[in-house]
């Protein structure tokens, strides 16, 4: 499956266009935002568990990156409540699993550097918050390794984000409120990915924002697509 897979373009998907699919377990759904591959795959997704479901044991053959945006999130090391940003680097492994409540999580796979073996349960709910650009922004970093950066960030109501370029690409999910975009308005749900040097601006609504922004991973999957004829 090629899913999203040409990341030299922009790409914004709203929650009025999830379509929530059947995973091979049962209990478990996805609403897929990029992909290559099938079962084993570079993903990017959303995905619900139904209450009290499990997921088989598994190994991280390319890595795992998790935020748990609504329920909670168990394995075999621990319970991860919403607002839980996990990394599970190549080589571990877990059994997942949720309680009475359900869960849903935004999950990356396979996109790991082999040299990035952090691995980590932080919370965006507890975290410490960091002035940002413009320092009426507020920033959690969450990971950094090479180019990439990891953040949640919190920008004010009517904030306004200069047009700036992500050189290494970006990936924003909407936590909270609302932005305007020229590519469109996000609400919560809602997913932007953007190809290395677009230029990007965007204004907060009435209620701010909350986003999860990563930054500075991309540039090199578009150079493998075009290798791959994307």
């Amino acid at each position: 499956m090629r899913l999203n897979a040409d990341f030299s373009e922009p790409v914004l998907i709203g929650p009025e266009s999830h379509e929530w699919v059947p995973s091979p377990t049962a209990g478990v759904t996805r609403m897929m935002l990029d992909r290559i591959g099938d079962e084993v795959a570079r993903a990017t997704s959303l995905v619900r568990y139904a209450p009290n479901s499990t997921f088989p044991a598994h190994t991280h053959g390319g890595g795992e990156e998790i935020l748990v945006l609504r329920g909670e999130f168990a394995d075999d090391h621990g319970r991860y409540p919403t607002g839980t940003y996990l990394r599970n680097p190549i080589g571990t492994a877990h059994a997942p699993e949720v309680g009475s409540d359900g869960a849903e999580i935004f999950v990356k796979l396979h996109q790991f550097d082999r040299e990035d073996r952090r691995q980590c349960a932080v919370s965006i709910t507890d975290g410490a918050w960091l002035p940002g650009r413009p320092s009426s922004l507020a920033v959690m970093p969450l990971h950094r390794f090479g180019p990439e950066r990891v953040s949640v960030q919190h920008w004010p109501a009517g904030s306004i984000l200069a047009p700036r370029r992500f050189t290494g690409g970006a990936e924003l999910l909407l936590l909270e409120g609302n932005l305007v975009t020229p590519l469109g308005e996000l609400v919560p749900g809602a997913w932007l990915r953007l190809p290395p040097n677009a230029r990007f601006e965007a204004t907060s609504g009435a209620e701010g924002a909350r986003v999860y922004l990563k930054t500075g991973h991309l540039a090199s999957q578009v150079k493998r697509g075009s290798r791959d004829g994307d």
